[in-house]
Formats: structure tokens, C-alpha cells, sequence
């Protein structure tokens, strides 16, 4: 074995290399596929925890043990100039590699082996380890050890990879626009679709079932109009605990939501809607796991029985929602992960971070139980995993309960005995809950991660 110093050089180890990372600390290893340029040439080039192959490199988990990266020097497209493999700190223990004991990368062929200790990192969350690159028509192996303070999405930009998602449609999908009388947040202080006391209204009144000419009738109470499918196109709720999507576009939904659907729809996973917003996921433990669903029909979905609402955004605030209550929205809207304001230095992601929606369109969220819509005229407290949607204008900050004397009689859930608070001008809907929709695996979002639940379909289309 041969040991590298940082800048050092040295002959690849033959043709098939395996790079492995191991560390005190728990890391993320990925790998770039880089021209001469210095930059990546799409996105796909960049290998990681979310898109784990691109030709001649493959990233495998170490599911306990080091992870590794594969190289497969012959495949590795010609127009690549060098591979490089790095190690970003994953959120779960330190923060930046001054706390961190021991970071080795080490290179493994069939002629031999190269090791690399990384060492005199600071502030860096994330590194450079090793790059294995062209010289000539040969392969070799250069120790780097170059720090980046802003980790894994800091590594990705500098070597071009894109972190944003592309701007949305002007208009929403599903062939409505949101009606000016039912604004996400008008005048400061206004809910979205504030329910009256009949609740939401009702569906148009729909015919009974007719049989098929020559089938035998069947008589049910399940017949009646109450069950029939809402008319309409874009997002409806169907009940209490569904909706219905006419489509005839695109738009956006939970993954595994899908519980039927009518007509010639294509469904296409998407993680968590990005390359960046699956990094942020990552770390932050918030975010929706999504499949875009489009064509030309009707989509029914539904998350483990829960409570549907239907929310309309006009553009003029946005709207805050835990990643778990989120059911399905208009493509036409745009949604990042932002934390909290005042959640830094909290260990625990739960309720912490966000889903932050801007823009025109329609939103179904989920509750666990009829909600409550409070609006903020005051000072105002609730428990992060009850709270499910606030306006985007409030301010927002963490206390701790102990601050003032209720202990542990609220925030449960959060394992910290912490509470979100809200001050400004809007509205705060709160659920009879600390559960996210089906308990504790019902998605992502208030620091859990998604239970890919919903049977086959589920598991194919999540």
C-alpha cells in the first residue's frame, strides 16, 4: 500500500478502480464527471446518493461500512478529462471536519493499492478527496484534500452543476386559475379558504349509478350521488379524504398517492422534485417525494385516510407547509425547503424545516383531524409537528418550553421540548395532532423520513 501526501501523484492501480471513503463521521461520498473545462457536462454527470451512475462511474452504498466509487476507466466517456470523488459531512453528527477523527480515501486496483489520509481541515463540511484523471492515453491518481465551508451543494456548483429547479409554467396545469376571491393571503390576515360553517362546498349534485345495459342490477346505498366523482377540471376534493385531479397537462403529487385513475396518464418519479432539492432533503430530513403525473384524465389520491384540503394561492404571499401534509399541487407552483427562522443550532429537524410555496395555483394538504385556522393577531405558539401550513409573511422563531414554565407538556414530538412561534399579520392552520397523515410513516417532512407505502404501485411509482 502506498501512502499519498496532499498534491501528490501517483499511476492508477489499473484500469477497474474502486475508491473507498472511510470517516469517524458520517459522510456522503459522491463523484463528478468533469471535462477540461473543469466544469461537469450536465447534471447527469454528477454521482451520488440520489442518482447513483453515469457511464464508468457507479456509486455504491456502504449500507453500514466505507461507501465506494466505482471506476470503470474504459467506459468513462472521451470527452471526460478526469473523475473526482468527494466526502461531504451528512448533517447526523459534526458540522464542519475540525471535529471530525480520521477521513482516508483509499484507491484499489489490480496491481495495487493507494491510501490517502485527508487531514488540516477546519470549517470545511465537505472535501475534495481524490481525482482520478487522463495523462496522456494513461490513468493516475492525484491526492487533493481541497475544503469547501458550504459541503456537498457547495462541491456540486463549483464544478457546474446546476441546483436549481427550472421555473414553472405561467399558467397552472389543470386549466383554472385561482379565483381572486380566494387568494392564498389577502390583507394580512386572511386564511386561504377559510371553511364556513358548512364546511367546504359541497359537489355538484351527480346521477345515480346506471347499470350496463344486460348486467344485472345492483342495489347499495354506495349508489348514491354523495359517492359519485366530482366534475370539473384541476384539483378537487372527492370527500373528505381524497381528491380528484382532471388532468389534462401535468401536475405534481406525492408519490405512492395514486389510489386510481381514469384515462392515458404517465407517471414519473421524481424524488424530491431536483437535484438540489434532493440535497437540501437529505440534510434537512423535509421535502415532498413526488411523481409527475401527466396526460389526459382522471387521478384519484388519497394519504392513509387523512383529512384532504384544498388551498388556492393568487401570487401574493406564500404559503408554509410541513413536507408531510403535502398531497398533491399545480405544477405551475414553485416550492424550496427553507429553514425556520431561528431553528439554527437546534439538533432536531423536526418541524424545522419547510416546504415554502410561491406563486398562482392549487395545493391539496393532509391533516390528521379537521384543523383549526388561527388567525395571527397575536403572539402565537403551536407544536411543529401540529402545526401544518402558515403563511410565508409570518415571523417565525423557536422557543423552548422551558422558557416559559410548560416543560415537557407540549412538543412531544420533536424530542426537544421545542415550540414554533409566530408573530406579523396571517394565519396558522394547526392540526388535533403531533402525527404527520398515517403516523410515523406517513412521508417525509417534520423530520421523518418517507415510508414508500401504497402496495405495488406504490413501490413503483415512489
Amino acid at each position: 500500500m502506498t501512502v499519498l501526501a496532499p498534491g501528490e501523484n501517483r499511476p492508477a492501480p489499473g484500469p477497474d478502480l474502486s475508491v473507498t471513503v472511510a470517516c469517524s463521521a458520517p459522510v456522503d461520498v459522491s463523484a463528478l464527471l468533469i471535462t477540461a473545462s473543469g466544469k461537469v457536462r450536465a447534471d447527469t454527470d454528477f454521482v451520488f446518493f440520489n442518482q447513483p451512475s453515469a457511464p464508468g462511474v457507479v456509486y455504491r452504498h456502504g449500507n453500514g461500512g466505507p461507501d465506494v466509487v466505482d471506476v470503470r476507466t474504459a467506459a468513462v466517456p472521451a470527452d471526460i478529462d478526469r473523475v473526482v470523488v468527494t466526502a461531504s459531512l451528512d448533517g447526523r453528527g459534526p458540522t464542519t471536519f475540525a471535529s471530525v477523527g480520521s477521513l482516508t480515501a483509499t484507491i484499489s486496483g489490480p496491481s495495487g493499492t493507494l491510501t490517502f489520509p485527508v487531514s488540516g481541515l477546519t470549517t470545511e463540511a465537505g472535501v475534495v478527496c481524490v481525482e482520478i484523471y487522463r495523462r496522456g492515453g494513461d490513468w493516475k491518481v492525484r491526492a487533493i484534500g481541497q475544503g469547501y465551508d458550504n459541503g456537498l451543494a457547495g462541491i456540486a456548483t463549483a464544478y457546474g452543476v446546476n441546483l436549481d429547479d427550472p421555473e414553472p409554467a405561467s399558467a397552472p396545469a389543470g386549466g383554472y386559475a385561482a379565483a381572486p376571491n380566494q387568494p392564498g393571503h389577502s390583507g394580512g390576515n386572511a386564511a386561504p379558504n377559510q371553511p364556513q360553517p358548512g364546511g367546504y362546498p359541497s359537489a355538484p349534485n351527480h346521477p345515480g349509478f346506471s347499470p350496463q345495459q344486460g348486467a344485472q342490477p345492483v342495489h347499495s346505498d354506495l349508489f348514491d350521488p354523495a359517492h359519485a366523482e366530482v366534475n370539473g377540471q384541476g384539483i378537487q376534493k372527492q370527500g373528505g379524504k381524497m381528491v380528484k385531479v382532471g388532468l389534462n397537462g401535468e401536475v405534481m403529487a406525492r408519490a405512492g398517492s395514486m389510489v386510481a385513475y381514469q384515462g392515458d396518464l404517465q407517471f414519473q418519479a421524481l424524488g424530491s422534485g431536483g437535484i438540489g432539492r434532493a440535497i437540501q432533503q437529505h440534510l434537512t430530513g423535509e421535502g415532498v417525494p413526488l411523481m409527475k403525473v401527466t396526460g389526459r384524465g382522471d387521478l384519484f389520491l388519497a394519504n392513509s385516510a387523512a383529512d384532504v384540503h384544498i388551498i388556492d394561492l393568487d401570487g401574493t404571499d406564500g404559503l408554509t407547509i410541513n413536507g408531510s401534509n403535502v398531497l398533491a399541487f399545480d405544477s405551475s407552483l414553485r416550492y424550496d425547503i427553507g429553514r425556520v427562522q431561528g431553528a439554527a443550532g437546534y439538533s432536531s429537524n423536526a418541524g424545522l424545516f419547510n416546504c415554502v410555496f410561491t406563486g398562482r395555483g392549487r395545493i391539496a394538504i393532509t391533516t390528521h383531524g379537521t384543523p383549526v385556522v388561527m388567525n395571527v393577531d397575536q403572539p402565537t405558539f403551536a407544536d411543529p409537528q401540529a402545526a401544518v401550513a402558515w403563511s410565508s409573511s409570518l415571523q417565525t422563531g423557536i422557543k423552548r418550553n422551558d422558557s416559559f414554565g410548560l416543560g415537557r407538556l407540549m412538543g412531544r414530538s420533536t424530542g426537544e421540548g421545542t415550540t414554533l412561534s409566530f408573530t406579523g399579520r396571517g394565519f396558522v392552520i394547526v392540526q388535533p395532532s403531533e402525527l404527520p397523515p398515517g403516523g410515523f410513516i406517513g412521508g417525509t417532512g417534520g423530520g421523518t423520513q418517507a415510508g414508500h407505502s401504497g402496495g405495488m404501485f406504490g413501490g413503483l411509482l415512489g
